[in-house]
């Protein structure tokens, strides 16, 4: 195998690694965004469960009052 040919075997995997590095690169965005929209949706559930908490609070307040 001539360095020509040797040069060539290389530049063509450091060509599949690349295109493999862009297609984990983009992945990695779509994973990123997945990740922001679970966060996003957590923080929504807990401000609700905080919500539900004061409310159910309130009651049993409310129902140790009446006794």
């Amino acid at each position: 195998m001539g360095a020509s040919s040797e040069s060539e075997v290389l530049a063509q995997e450091l060509s599949n690694i690349a295109a493999n590095v862009d297609v984990l690169e983009s992945r990695l965005k779509d994973v990123e965004a997945v990740i922001n929209r679970l966060e996003s949706a957590a923080e929504t559930t807990a401000r609700a469960l905080e919500e539900v908490s004061a409310h159910w609070d309130a009651v049993y307040r409310a129902m140790r009052r009446a006794e």
